[in-house]
């Protein structure tokens, strides 16, 4: 796995048709987003129950495709319409999501970046 906490997250808002694989998601993100699949960040994908979640991932080496299913339940999911698509978040959100956390509103999803960097 090579996710790292400064990864950006691309969230796609509503639902998607989870039976495609990694070259469907990457075509909804260079034609539906029109962002590269090949940049170092994250695409979140959620099925229309709610409960199936694909994540795709670029590294030097070719794509990663993780998969996370709830057993019961239902994750809350940003709708359709609520927000832009795709929905640019942090990983902590994404995390908070799929533990089943709703999605603070947008002006309080920022993260302010640090003046010094030690």
């Amino acid at each position: 796995m090579l996710i790292n906490s400064r990864q950006k997250v691309y969230l796609a808002v509503g639902a998607t048709d989870l039976r495609r694989a990694v070259d469907g998601l990457a075509a909804i993100v260079q034609l539906d987003f029109e962002l590269s699949p090949f940049e170092p960040c994250l695409f979140a994908f959620c099925n229309r129950q709610r409960n199936k979640v694909k994540i795709l991932e670029w590294s030097e080496r070719g794509f990663w495709l993780h998969y996370f299913r709830l057993d019961k339940g239902r994750l809350p999911w940003p709708a359709e319409g609520a927000e832009v698509n795709p929905l640019d978040i942090t990983l902590q959100d994404l995390r908070w999501l799929l533990e089943g956390i709703p999605l603070r509103p947008a002006e309080q999803r920022l993260i302010k970046t640090p003046k010094y960097a030690l």
